[in-house]
């Protein structure tokens, strides 16, 4: 039998308090699903000059991780070793990531956000925030309320094992 977290293994039984998975449960996970989904991709759009939103999530994460090497970008994008360095080509060429020889190891390339790449990303996160404000202000104060309230049960659900 299959609660709404998984299956049922002798780690965690199931009992008269676990949920059962509705109909109604399934309908509202695909709404969910559908208008994060919807709601994220038109944030995504929102992007300050010519990168790709690929670029972009590459930058966040040299941000993240400091100064990865071409492999842990390529690990840490799921993407192969060669398809990282096309972006990083294309990120150093626009002046926003820069390459630097390894200290401990010359063999190594790391890669590292420029003044540019950072202050791109700053315009970025303001441009994606200044269109939610837009869109926010469209909303009644009862209905920006309510919003608030779900925001804590969306970071909650995010945080559920």
């Amino acid at each position: 039998m299959q609660t709404t977290e998984g299956p049922v293994s002798p780690d965690r039984p199931e009992t008269s308090s676990t949920p059962q998975k509705t109909p109604a449960d399934a309908e509202l996970a695909a709404r969910l699903r559908l208008s994060v989904g919807r709601l994220s991709r038109k944030i995504r759009q929102q992007v300050a000059g010519e990168v790709t939103q690929s670029q972009v999530s590459v930058l966040v994460s040299v941000e993240r991780l400091g100064c990865p090497t071409l492999g842990e970008l390529a690990a840490s994008e799921q993407v192969q070793p060669p398809s990282m360095t096309r972006q990083v080509d294309a990120l150093e060429a626009g002046g926003l990531l820069i390459r630097r020889v390894d200290e401990t190891d010359r063999r190594v390339a790391r890669v590292e956000l420029t003044p540019a790449g950072r202050k791109f990303l700053q315009r970025n996160r303001s441009l994606r925030n200044a269109y939610l404000v837009r869109r926010l202000a469209r909303l009644s104060p009862t209905e920006r309320e309510r919003l608030g309230e779900l925001v804590e049960l969306l970071e909650h659900l995010a945080e559920l094992p």
